[in-house]
C-alpha cells in the first residue's frame, strides 16, 4: 500500500495531494499566480499531516513533469528531488498532458460513445500558441506532445472523425477559434491537479518506473526566453 506525495506545479495552480494505495486522501491548492515558491512546503506538510502521517511515512514523490511554467516546474521539481533525497525515496514523474487527460475523463460525464472521443489538454504557452497533445479513451497518446499554434484548421482530421474535448487554460484562448465544428466540447473551469498524478503514480510505484533523482530535469518543450531587464542602466 503505497503512500505518496504528489506535486503539481506546472501552471499558476500549486496543488499537493497525499495518495494512499492510489486514492486521494488529502490535497490542498491555490489557483494564486506566483504562489509556489510560498506554499508548496506548507501544502506538503499539512497533507500529510492531514493523512495521520508523517513524513517518514511517505514512499515516494511524484510530480508533474512539463511542459508548463518554467519557474513553477523548476519550483515543483526541486523540492520532490529535496523531499526524495532527504527520505532516501524514490521520485516518478508523470507528463502534465498525460495528468491533465486522466482528470478529464475521470471527472467529466460524457453523452457520446468514449471510443469516438478523444481528449485535448491544453497549457497556456503565450500568444495563440499553446502545449498540447492527444489522447484516446483509453489515454493512449495519439498525437506527442507538442507547442502548436492554433487556427480555424487545427485538428481537422481528428475533427472530421471524432469527438475532441478541450480543456486548460490553453483551450479558453482557443474556443473562439475552435468551438466553430460541431465535434469541438470545450470544458471551462479546468486545471491541472496533484489529483490528477495518483492514479498512474501508484501503476509507476509498482512497476518501479523510477526517475535518477541527481539528474532528472522538467520537460520544458521550449527554451526559457528571459524579459529584456528594467532596471536603469541594465538595458543594452
Amino acid at each position: 500500500m503505497a503512500k505518496i506525495l504528489n506535486i503539481e506545479t506546472s501552471t499558476r495552480v500549486c496543488s499537493v495531494a497525499l495518495s494512499i494505495d492510489g486514492k486521494v486522501v488529502s490535497v490542498q491548492e491555490s489557483h494564486t499566480k506566483n504562489s509556489h515558491a510560498e506554499l508548496i512546503t506548507l501544502f506538503s506538510n499539512k497533507v500529510v499531516t492531514a493523512a495521520g502521517l508523517k513524513f517518514t511515512d511517505l514512499d515516494a514523490v511524484s510530480v508533474s513533469k512539463g511542459p508548463g511554467s518554467y519557474t513553477g516546474l523548476r519550483i515543483g521539481v526541486s523540492t520532490a528531488k529535496g523531499f526524495c533525497y532527504g527520505l532516501e525515496i524514490p521520485l516518478i514523474s508523470i507528463g502534465t498532458l498525460k495528468a491533465m487527460a486522466i482528470g478529464m475523463k475521470n471527472n467529466f460525464q460524457y453523452n457520446n460513445d468514449l471510443i469516438n472521443t478523444l481528449f485535448c489538454p491544453m497549457i497556456d504557452a503565450r500568444r495563440m500558441e499553446v502545449y498540447t497533445a492527444l489522447f484516446s479513451s483509453t489515454l493512449d497518446e495519439v498525437e506527442i506532445t507538442s507547442a502548436k499554434i492554433i487556427d480555424s484548421d487545427s485538428f481537422g482530421d481528428y475533427l472530421s472523425a471524432n469527438k475532441l474535448i478541450f480543456a486548460g487554460d490553453g483551450a479558453l484562448k482557443c474556443k473562439e477559434t475552435l468551438s466553430h465544428h460541431p465535434n469541438a466540447v470545450f470544458i471551462d473551469d479546468f486545471h491541472p491537479s496533484a489529483t490528477y498524478l495518483c492514479e498512474i503514480a501508484e501503476q509507476k510505484f509498482h512497476k518501479k518506473e523510477y526517475e535518477n533523482t541527481a539528474y532528472f530535469e522538467p520537460f520544458y518543450l521550449k527554451n526559457f526566453v528571459a524579459g529584456i531587464p528594467k532596471v536603469k542602466g541594465l538595458r543594452m
